[in-house]
């Protein structure tokens, strides 16, 4: 073998031999990389996870809690009507009984005794069922006393940004996401941080009154940073305002419950614009204290 065979022998072996080094070192930092998004991913899958369980939590409490207390305020106006009907049935039966007392004759004093025992006893139910509608009228004439002084608080907002009302007896303050966020944001804006204070001064004058704040989304998948998906955002959204109204205005944090609802319970159409943006929107539900009033009824029975 001549001399110029052994040098291009010796740059080959070179070469291969860098191009080795090379190679090999690529392939660790490629599967150190990999061993990082990796673990990254398995942390936010667990933190997912973890809020999907959080929030089924707080959904099932609040759902529960006012499923629980319509059933009562049901089935007391049940009881009511039912009422009624014994008080109807026995004035009625009173005139013919009245009739007989005319001939005290024929009525011992045993009898008698009954009669007025009687008597005393439909007086007693008869005040119990007025005593009871008036609870409820006063319940009702409550609610409206605070949505009359929500939307003085508020003012002249437009509806579409803003709507106070009353339904079944609970108290429902719903706020458009365009005058609390910014797009697939979860920021609340200067704008909607006036308003909520507004809100905030009517139910600091309340402190007995209990309340949920819901976020909302439309069915869109959210493509925004750090944010997984629409219960994502709902959730984030809830928790903003309940911050706001806790280390802004001021309101206990026992008082409040924050809840996201996502995309499925929608009031309008996620077909078109207008029914989208109706859907995106922040709900703030004033919670019935029906166990006190359940309380005060059953001292009167």
């Amino acid at each position: 073998m001549n001399m110029k065979w052994k040098v291009y022998l010796v740059i080959m072996a070179g070469s291969v031999s860098i191009l080795s080094c090379v190679s090999t070192k690529k392939l660790d930092q490629e599967k150190a990389k990999y061993a990082e998004l990796s673990g990254n991913y398995l942390n936010l899958q667990q933190k997912y996870r973890d809020l999907q369980d959080e929030l089924k939590r707080c959904q099932n409490e609040s759902a529960s809690k006012i499923s629980d207390l319509n059933t009562r305020k049901s089935a007391l106006e049940s009881q009511i009507a039912d009422m009624n009907k014994q008080i109807d049935y026995l004035k009625q039966n009173n005139n013919t009984v009245l009739s007989q007392l005319k001939d005290l004759s024929v009525v011992t004093g045993s009898q008698a005794e009954s009669i007025r025992k009687s008597l005393e006893n439909i007086g007693a139910k008869d005040v119990y069922i007025r005593d009871l509608q008036g609870s409820i009228a006063r319940k009702d004439s409550l609610n409206m006393a605070l949505v009359m002084n929500l939307k003085g608080a508020v003012g002249n907002l437009d509806d579409k940004d803003i709507n106070i009302k009353v339904e079944k007896g609970i108290v429902y303050v719903d706020i458009s996401d365009k005058l609390l966020f910014r797009s697939g944001s979860y920021d609340v804006t200067d704008r909607a941080k006036e308003v909520l204070g507004k809100v905030a001064k009517v139910l600091n004058n309340q402190p007995d009154i209990e309340f949920m704040v819901e976020g909302h989304t439309d069915s869109i998948p959210i493509k925004s940073p750090g944010m997984i998906d629409n219960w994502d955002l709902s959730v984030k959204r809830a928790t903003s305002v309940v911050r706001i109204l806790q280390d802004t205005y001021g309101l206990d944090p026992k008082r409040m419950t924050a809840a996201g609802r996502s995309q499925f319970l929608p009031v309008a159409s996620n077909s078109t614009p207008d029914g989208r943006s109706a859907n995106r929107r922040t709900r703030i539900v004033i919670l019935p204290q029906l166990d006190q009033f359940f309380k005060l009824l059953e001292t009167k029975k």
